[in-house]
């Protein structure tokens, strides 16, 4: 214990002081928070206002300026778990196979005759032929059509089967491998989807996390509202661009083949009959910003890669004067009329948008289209004065067991338990600068994790406190004593700490949510615990032995 070599006592000191200038900000929160917000904004291009100058001069930038992230129950806002719709991707993918097998029988129907699609459920896709004699050549091109699947067994399966149903229907239907890949897919595109959206709100530190086979969880801390961030995830915002084939005020207007019926965003009671297969879609778009149009109405400026840049091109030059529809989500939000070329592959949307709802529907364009369509399962938001009122009651519990922690370390021990208590304090400094480091999210049961490890991180000292006593009731002199003390209860330390070590490891990788917040404080408490029970500690006692060199001492 009293063996601290010159470098050894720099490093401890070192970092501690490293530990004390990174969890600073923390204890000026709200402070730092305005200060950062301030700065970004004007990252972004936001012109600098007096109220950003006032925020910015709170927290000089030369101080440090990272904070522990607030989870949602400490900070509120919003909570929302969706289910997404993968039998919807599914019947997608089964209409995306049709135009090709289409053209694929229709290069033998010298052989089958014509080539029709029934109406049927959406689980499979059905084909009538017109020849039943051609009936095995037309299954055996619809067969050639499939492409092979790799599943997890290695097996080489095809993406979707064939079978005959009568004598002239072909039944289409995806493989059960192919299922599988599909809902994976998708799953992990909803994923990347959803988190580009809410970090094109600017939100702090929001959870976005898979829960099951086809739910996504997601919680964004700061947010107003579920409603609001329902508002920004909920729509599949799937835009592609038709050509018009008629408009109608007949709700029952029977579209043709190849054809499908979409109301109007805007105008009451009129429906437009539209091509299937759209000239682009927004899978093809590059970039999209709210803005305004001619008439200073709100619109959403867009563009499209070279690709759709082509295509819209291409289309717009041989379909002048012409009407052609925006689609988004099934409904059509504008109808223009083609008035030239538009080559550059960049236009405007128009339509009845608010500011707002123009700079929203940017956000969900730029961000893409969900590949399927999301149901909400569970929704509640947590307004900031419950999460205020968390703070609060957390620090007052964590306050009151260091309260106690400290009465009861002096009046058992003395100037060792004030020495015991000063490495606590350190402890909890350095667990709050470990977790600005890794960019840990602090909730309630996170708050519980510190409060524990503030009622046993001193257990350690404890330990060597006891093996002191031991020595010295032996007969064993001042300096003797304290350093048999520390080596004899340095293993028991260790062994301690890992098995709690080893439970907070299970904790955070089976358990989800606010247990892992437990796990994390209390495994970053572990270590702190070793290294400040081990040397801080011990480096304040020896640094008072040292300069007073007493011959007895009482522990």
């Amino acid at each position: 214990m009293l063996n601290f070599p010159s470098w050894q006592r720099w490093l401890v000191i070192g970092l501690c002081l490293i530990g004390v200038v990174l969890a600073l900000p923390n204890l000026f929160y709200g402070r730092v928070e305005r200060a950062n917000d301030a700065r970004a904004a004007i990252a972004q291009g936001q012109p600098e206002t007096p109220e950003m100058a006032a925020a910015m001069a709170g927290w000089p930038a030369w101080l440090p300026s990272r904070l522990v992230s607030l989870g949602l129950d400490l900070r509120g806002g919003a909570h929302v778990l969706v289910e997404v719709n993968l039998a919807d991707a599914q019947a997608d993918r089964l209409e995306g196979l049709w135009p090709d097998l289409r053209d694929k029988l229709r290069g033998i129907r010298d052989q089958i005759g014509t080539v029709r699609r029934l109406d049927g459920p959406k689980t499979a896709l059905r084909i009538r032929i017109g020849e039943p004699a051609g009936l095995q050549a037309a299954l055996q091109a619809v067969q050639d059509a499939s492409q092979p699947v790799f599943s997890l067994t290695g097996l080489a399966t095809r993406d979707f089967t064939a079978r005959t149903e009568g004598d002239s229907t072909i039944v289409v239907t995806l493989s059960e491998a192919e299922i599988t890949a599909m809902n994976e897919r998708v799953m992990q595109r909803s994923l990347e989807i959803v988190r580009r959206r809410v970090d094109e709100t600017g939100t702090r530190e929001p959870t976005i996390q898979r829960q099951g086979a086809d739910r996504i969880l997601i919680q964004v801390p700061g947010l107003g509202s579920a409603e609001e961030l329902l508002a920004i995830i909920g729509k599949t915002a799937r835009l592609s661009f038709h050509a018009v084939v008629s408009r109608s005020a007949d709700p029952k207007v029977q579209p043709g083949l190849d054809q499908f019926v979409a109301p109007s965003m805007d105008e009451q009671g009129i429906y437009y009959v539209l091509d299937r297969h759209p000239v682009v879609t927004g899978e093809q778009l590059v970039d999209s910003q709210p803005g305004f149009d001619q008439n200073n109405r709100p619109a959403v400026n867009f563009r499209f890669n070279p690709q759709g840049g082509a295509a819209f091109g291409a289309y717009t030059a041989e379909n002048i004067g012409k009407p052609f529809a925006i689609v988004l989500d099934n409904q059509v939000i504008s109808a223009p009329v083609i008035q030239s070329h538009i080559a550059g592959g960049s236009g405007i949307i128009t339509g009845n948008f608010s500011p707002d709802e123009s700079a929203r529907l940017a956000i969900l364009l730029r961000a893409g289209a969900l590949p399927a369509g999301i149901t909400v399962l569970e929704q509640r938001t947590i307004g900031p004065e419950l999460g205020a009122d968390s703070i609060r009651a957390g620090a007052v519990s964590s306050a009151v067991a260091l309260a106690a922690v400290i009465a009861y370390m002096v009046a058992s021990y003395g100037g060792f338990g004030l020495a015991a208590c000063v490495a606590l304090l350190m402890n909890i400094a350095l667990i709050f600068a470990l977790m600005t480091m890794i960019g840990a999210t602090l909730t309630m049961p996170g708050i519980a994790g510190i409060v524990l490890t503030i009622g046993v991180a001193v257990d350690s000292n404890v330990l060597i406190f006891e093996r002191v006593r031991e020595e010295l009731r032996s007969g064993k002199g001042a300096a003797r004593s304290l350093a048999a003390g520390s080596d004899k209860a340095f293993g028991t330390i260790i062994d301690a700490n890992v098995t709690t070590l080893i439970v907070a490891a299970i904790l955070y990788f089976l358990g989800s949510g606010p247990v892992r917040g437990f796990a994390v404080t209390m495994g970053l408490g572990v270590f702190c615990t070793i290294f400040t029970a081990v040397y801080v500690t011990q480096l304040i006692i020896a640094t008072w032995f040292d300069r007073r060199r007493p011959k007895t001492i009482t522990v």
